[in-house]
């Protein structure tokens, strides 16, 4: 395994663990729930639009890399709820989005699989310049794209559903 992908792979499983983590004690019946307070709804993501969102990142680091998106594949019907710029809504009656087992099930196992083919890659490849034009002005290689998209942008997101854990008086992960 070269450095880069050393690297990836090890903040990567980290970040991984810590989503595990903050799944714990939350219910379906709260998971795709906004918190109130004083009768106002909160405007935040709640876990289960979090889960769906980062599930839909792997196969995108993959499919980046020229890699078999396999196991990392996430359903069509992911992209038009959970893909950037998309509302999180409060889900009262749970009919808008998939179970919140469903969607950390996909994230976690997309992001197993995203881990263990990353780790094959040679360091040549992340020095590589990233293909769209858009985002080669925030992630200019491969290696920067790789690294934000499992790392940063999953931690940004999962640091949200920490303070929604807080909001619902659930525990911090441990």
């Amino acid at each position: 395994m070269g450095n880069m992908a050393e690297s990836i792979c090890k903040t990567a499983t980290r970040t991984r663990i810590y989503g595990e983590r903050l799944l714990d004690k939350v219910t379906q019946a709260q998971a795709a729930r906004k918190p109130r307070f004083g009768g106002v709804v909160i405007d935040c993501n709640h876990p289960t639009f979090v889960y769906g969102h980062l599930a839909i990142y792997p196969q995108r680091v993959l499919t980046l890399l020229g890699l078999e998106v396999g196991n990392a594949a996430a359903p069509a019907s992911y992209t038009d709820l959970f893909k950037a710029g998309v509302e999180c809504k409060d889900d009262v009656e749970g009919t808008i989005y998939p179970s919140l087992a469903e969607v950390s099930a996909l994230f976690l196992r997309a992001t197993d699989d995203a881990i263990a083919k990353v780790a094959t890659v040679d360091d040549a490849i992340f020095a590589r310049e990233t293909p769209d034009e858009r985002a080669r002005a925030s992630f200019p290689t491969l290696g920067t794209a790789t690294i934000f998209l499992l790392n940063n942008h999953a931690m940004m997101h999962l640091g949200q559903v920490s303070t929604w854990r807080r909001c619902f008086g659930l525990p911090s992960a441990s």
